[in-house]
């Protein structure tokens, strides 16, 4: 079974990420789901990077705020995939954390989806797993299908609405 890591700096991050968890867990994938923080926590973020591959764990989504440099952290200790989930706060509204995740050193690279992106970060996980496992890309296949027909099913509406005006 597919494995991921959900961390967050704060639980007050929750809310951000529990629609990853949700995808996560609708197409099948074991998901451990902790509170870890870069700054306040350095030496659990760091045995949590360190012994991620050998508890199984194949992708991580790390989301954080303000100086958000734990999805960085993480990376800086482990070879697995890492997905930054940027937080929106109050000074910058995301934009302070966004630029901490996408604007890594060369060598410890950070995916990075929008600030609150939760579901995109769930998405680019089953993603990555599905180059792994048949069963993940085959759902995320239905998944595109079934939004694409209900955007052509939006359209169609629409188009009907247009023609009485």
């Amino acid at each position: 079974m597919a494995k991921a890591a959900i961390l967050m700096g704060s639980k007050s991050d929750f809310p951000v990420v529990k629609p990853a968890l949700t995808v996560l867990r609708k197409f099948g994938v074991e998901t451990q789901v902790r509170v870890i923080s870069a700054h306040r926590t350095p030496d659990a973020a760091h045995a949590f990077a360190a012994g991620a591959e050998k508890e199984g764990v194949e992708v991580i989504i790390c989301a954080a705020g303000k100086a958000a440099h734990l999805g960085g952290v993480i990376a800086a200790y482990t070879v697995l995939p890492v997905i930054g989930l940027p937080v929106k706060t109050d000074m910058m509204g995301g934009l302070d954390s966004l630029l901490s995740i996408v604007q890594m050193p060369s060598g410890i690279p950070v995916a990075t989806v929008g600030v609150n992106g939760g579901e995109n970060a769930g998405l680019l996980a089953l993603q990555i797993l599905g180059l792994k496992y048949p069963e993940i890309s085959a759902k995320l296949k239905e998944h595109k299908k079934q939004m694409a027909e209900k955007i052509a099913s939006d359209d169609a509406a629409l188009q009907e609405e247009i023609k009485e005006i």
